[in-house]
């Protein structure tokens, strides 16, 4: 356990105590705080969203692996990816990863939520959870059955236009695929542009969306560069947490129950890999692993860091003819110049590109009931992202199965909370997503073959189209295949033994302590996650706020 915090100043007394300022947490500051009667204090171990290159979309560029916004974790070496270790960013800064990520706004499928419910988590169906979807957007389209409009999170059309993306979809259609304007209605089958999480142009982060317009709020306390160490314990009941700020030992406590109308709350929201690393550290999860440490094993919950899930995306690069790719646009000074003038005179133009601009969900094979994949279309090619474009016409189809047999693991290393994690995703551990990546590579080849493409001549650059069997495509999908930076479900929500939340998000087993981000999602969404795991903290929030009500009538 980490020295130095007996004795430690206390920040104070606090009804909530957040964990992490990212796309979960600051919905919850929002919302916890907007009761005068409650006092919120929420810790971010990063700085303030200042950083130029944060708001500029294309600045994601820039944010990714820089320690300034990113913790810059890597993964173990993966036997599925033939030894490679990848890069896993997850956003260290106000806003977390919505000040860092592609800023893709998906729900999933219905399907997703109603296996949720299916699996014992109650009020967990899609049609329960839409209305939290609904509450906080503010779609560009305005109000609808499936949309919300003047909420906080900002959901526009993409401000950019490229011929290559224009035939792909058409190419995808000839194949079979349905065009599509929107992919939120619960049945995303289809292909088309994607919508983002910007406003004219500009990165719309959680911290601009539901933090600052609060920050005021005399009953919200928030401190960045403040970094978890270890909850405190009263008994069984979570009663603070012991930090870092600015590198000093620092102590908060959660209000007690006596002489108030519910005690207060720990509530984590510090994600995937944050979350159970906190939880090992401060003595809560698998019994073997803790002792092995030399932690004080404080509530035995073996789920504690297992069921790791991530989506696996296989980056295909295609060249290309008859037509510019950012790769010659980006190649050149006057491209690049031209480029920024774009974007500082209109906002628009490829300064406002998502990683990804064009989507499409499709199915592997006839027999499933769902599409189970899903491509992200990009007007250019990279060896991998961060890389330099490469110096010839091209654009990247990156497809990954969105529901992953393979389970992998989030577990510490030491007791230290400042140790990064060994953080094991098990890619393709599984035969059936083997595959799928097989059968993901085969239909897109079928797609680039279609008419539509035929003009540009696509030649196949990776893995290459002399590549043909199972066995071989799931080799070379191993070869080029990266994270889409989608890891969840590693404090899964459920009633089993290896649950770690229970549908109210409280941690079993004890009291006082809640976890409300991606890391509850007891399977993962199909789609991007960011935007579920915003509904998860809306949905959390009511349901903190309803047990508060519930307490104070007890207790009456």
């Amino acid at each position: 356990m980490p020295e130095g915090f007996e004795g430690a100043p206390s920040v104070g007394t606090f009804d909530y105590i957040i964990v992490g300022a990212g796309s979960a947490g600051c919905v919850l500051a929002n919302r916890l705080s907007a009761d005068p009667e409650v006092s919120v204090l929420l810790l971010e171990a990063g700085g303030k969203d200042s950083y130029l290159w944060i708001h500029i979309p294309v600045g994601y560029l820039y944010t990714m692996n820089n320690p300034r916004t990113d913790w810059c974790f890597k993964t173990e070496a993966e036997p599925g990816l033939n030894g490679r270790a990848l890069d896993y960013p997850r956003g260290k800064v106000l806003g977390g990863c919505s000040s860092i990520n592609g800023m893709i706004y998906m729900r999933g499928q219905a399907q997703d939520y109603d296996q949720w419910r299916q699996m014992g988590n109650r009020g967990w169906g899609w049609d329960e959870v839409l209305p939290y979807f609904r509450r906080s957007e503010d779609h560009y389209a305005g109000e609808s059955a499936f949309h919300g409009s003047g909420g906080e999170w900002r959901v526009e059309t993409q401000r950019l236009s490229w011929e290559i993306l224009d035939a792909f979809r058409d190419a995808a259609a000839e194949v079979g695929l349905p065009v599509v304007e929107d992919f939120n209605r619960g049945d995303n089958e289809g292909v088309g542009y994607f919508q983002v999480n910007q406003k004219r142009g500009v990165r719309w982060s959680t911290a601009k969306a539901f933090l600052k317009p609060v920050a005021a709020r005399p009953n919200l306390t928030v401190l960045t560069r403040a970094q978890a160490a270890r909850l405190r314990f009263d008994g069984r009941r979570v009663c603070g947490l012991d930090f870092w700020h600015d590198g000093r030992p620092a102590r908060a406590a959660a209000r007690s129950e006596s002489g108030t109308a519910a005690g207060g709350e720990v509530i984590l929201a510090a994600g995937a890999i944050g979350s159970p690393q906190l939880l090992e550290v401060s003595g809560i999860g698998q019994g073997a692993l803790l002792r092995g440490q030399g932690i004080e094993v404080r509530h035995e919950l073996p789920g504690v860091g297992e069921n790791l899930q991530d989506h696996l995306q296989v980056r295909m690069v295609f060249k290309v003819r008859n037509t510019v790719t950012l790769n010659q646009r980006a190649n050149s000074l006057i491209g690049r110049a031209v480029m920024g003038l774009e974007y500082a005179l209109f906002r628009r133009g490829p300064l406002t590109m998502a990683p990804s601009q064009l989507g499409g969900f499709a199915r592997s094979d006839p027999s499933r009931a769902t599409p189970n994949l899903e491509y992200h279309i990009q007007p250019l090619s990279c060896d991998r992202l961060g890389d330099p474009l490469h110096p010839f016409p091209a654009f990247t189809t990156s497809v990954c199965n969105l529901r992953p047999e393979s389970r992998g693991s989030v577990h510490i290393r030491n007791a230290d909370p400042r140790e990064a994690p060994a953080i094991r995703p098990n890619y393709l551990s599984h035969p059936a997503d083997r595959q799928v990546a097989a059968d993901a590579i085969r239909l897109t080849r079928k797609i680039c073959a279609a008419p539509a493409l035929a003009r540009f001549a696509p030649e196949e650059f990776k893995p290459g189209a002399h590549i043909a069997s199972d066995g071989d495509l799931a080799r070379a999908a191993g070869d080029i295949a990266s994270t889409i930076f989608h890891p969840v479900s590693t404090c899964k929500m459920g009633q089993d033994d290896r649950a770690v939340v229970d549908p109210r998000l409280r941690v079993h087993g004890l009291e006082g302590l809640r976890v409300v981000d991606a890391s509850v999602m007891p399977t993962i969404t199909s789609g991007n996650t960011n935007a579920p795991t915003i509904m998860i903290a809306e949905k959390g929030a009511e349901m903190i706020r309803e047990d508060r009500k519930a307490g104070a009538s007890r207790a009456a």
